[in-house]
């Protein structure tokens, strides 16, 4: 690798690229991360997962939302919560976020530059920077991890204020009344259900019949009513004919017939992969119609040996959690050092208003398999400590083999999910089944004791395993008995 300017070359700082660096920095070696001066963290720190889970959680406090059940409405939403009020925390965990990054690179002495990569050669980049200079770099090893950018269809008027994307929500100069968000994948979900939760009038559009497909339908049914009944309008199967700019309003038809008016409009429905600028065919590359790139999904090598691609730009799970553990896989077989493979028990996390949580399989992935199973469900209202946070919803389900008894899957919804679902990704890895939940004790009251609930609801419904069965003790033979006599 001495013949090169670099061990590993890493394009893009977002969770992947960043836990890569910091891997191959551990590890000793050269390692330079090219990014943009102002997107270093990535699309993560500065547009998606940072913001928009910054932008709930502030949305919530302000609101009242947790103590709606008792109190009512806060008298902070009918005096209108500021867009500047929802920022102003924004700003500050952003920075946060970039400063602990900037610190950690430094730890691990890890180089940077802030500028555009593109591919020259098989182990050559040239790098535009933000200085007007061009530079050319080499390395034994590249790592591509630039993320996604929004999809921005040509049939959609966007200006920046009235009809925007994802990046631009969240620069809104103030709150809308009203909002339309098309795309009910998970960042259309989160939006909408969080501006309703801010007693916004939010219509949510989805062309398909059915939304996050991925998720236990059940879970989904649940949710479904939750969020219409906290006012947001669902319509599913309904596809998107016209969009107006009406100045003051912008106007939405549907291909049955129907008309949808906003003040404002978010198209959440889709995202590309950022590698239009990389020059790919330099390298021989090639990207699928979404821009995305093909990889070995236990190495994260792309077609070309020496180039790795991790993150969302290799599309699913397209998870800021998942990308930290590809690039530190990546790094250590780039750099050619053992280390422990992925969990295949990953959590999913939808950080909706209800929150939705699953690890393992669903009942849909059940039934196709053939597994014979069994299911132990718990309501949060159930618990003691769902009561003392005046919880009137939310869901706890977990799938049981009847034939192992072992954890099959675990799906929350509600308060808390995406934390409570670790205890659950615990079980799952270490092949644990359904008589943990039974003979272990949880802290009371929590809404951990869900887990308690949904096991015995299970447990009491499946056979009991022959070595629980009390066995009674064979009598003697009557001889040993007369002998005794």
């Amino acid at each position: 690798m001495s013949d090169y300017d670099y061990d590993l070359i890493i394009i893009g700082s977002g969770p992947s690229g960043r836990s890569a660096a910091i891997q191959a920095g551990k590890l000793k070696r050269r390692v330079l991360v090219i990014d943009r001066k102002d997107r270093f963290g990535g699309v993560s720190v500065h547009t998606g997962t940072i913001p928009s889970k910054t932008l709930r959680e502030t949305v919530l406090n302000l609101s009242g939302w947790r103590e709606r059940s008792f109190y009512g409405r806060s008298y902070r939403v009918k005096d209108q919560i500021r867009a500047e009020d929802l920022k102003a925390r924004l700003h500050m965990t952003l920075d946060h976020e970039v400063d602990v990054l900037e610190h950690q690179f430094n730890r691990n002495h890890v180089e940077t530059m802030n500028g555009l990569a593109r591919f020259v050669g098989p182990h050559e980049v040239e790098v535009a920077t933000d200085a007007g200079e061009t530079t050319r770099l080499t390395a034994a090893k590249f790592l591509i991890a630039t993320g996604t950018k929004t999809y921005r269809p040509d049939y959609v008027p966007f200006n920046g204020k009235t009809v925007v994307d994802g990046d631009d929500f969240l620069e809104m100069a103030e709150i809308p009344r009203s909002l339309v968000v098309i795309g009910a994948g998970v960042i259309g979900v989160e939006y909408a259900t969080m501006f309703s939760a801010l007693d916004v009038r939010v219509t949510l559009i989805e062309p398909r019949e059915t939304f996050l497909d991925f998720i236990d339908s059940r879970l989904i049914h649940d949710f479904t009513h939750q969020i219409r009944e906290n006012g947001v309008d669902l319509r599913l199967g309904s596809a998107v004919e016209k969009i107006e700019d009406a100045g003051d309003h912008v106007e939405v038809t549907l291909e049955n017939g129907r008309h949808v008016r906003a003040e404002m409009l978010l198209f959440a429905a889709g995202r590309m992969g950022a590698t239009s600028a990389l020059n790919l065919d330099a390298v021989g590359l090639e990207t699928d119609h979404r821009n995305r790139i093909k990889v070995d999904r236990k190495t994260y090598q792309t077609s070309v040996p020496h180039i790795y691609a991790t993150g969302d730009v290799i599309g699913h799970p397209s998870l800021a959690s998942t990308s930290l553990q590809q690039g530190r896989v990546a790094a250590c077989h780039a750099l050619d050092t053992p280390t422990l493979p992925e969990s295949p028990w990953y959590p999913y996390g939808i950080y909706s208003v209800p929150e939705i949580s699953t690890c393992g399989m669903s009942e849909e992935e059940l039934q196709e398999r053939g597994i014979p199973y069994e299911v132990g469900v718990a309501r949060f209202r159930e618990t003691s400590r769902g009561h003392i946070m005046g919880l009137e919803h939310g869901m706890l389900k977990m799938l049981f083999s009847l034939k192992t008894r072992r954890v099959l899957g675990v799906q929350i919804v509600g308060e808390g999910a995406t934390e409570l679902i670790h205890i659950a990704q615990a079980v799952l890895n270490l092949k644990g089944t359904v008589d943990y939940f039974v003979q272990n004790t949880f802290n009371y009251p929590t809404l951990a004791e869900a887990y308690k609930i949904a096991g015995l609801d299970a447990f009491n419904r499946m056979p009991i395993p022959d070595e629980f069965k009390v066995r009674k003790k064979p009598a003697e033979p009557a001889k040993k008995e007369a002998k005794k006599a």
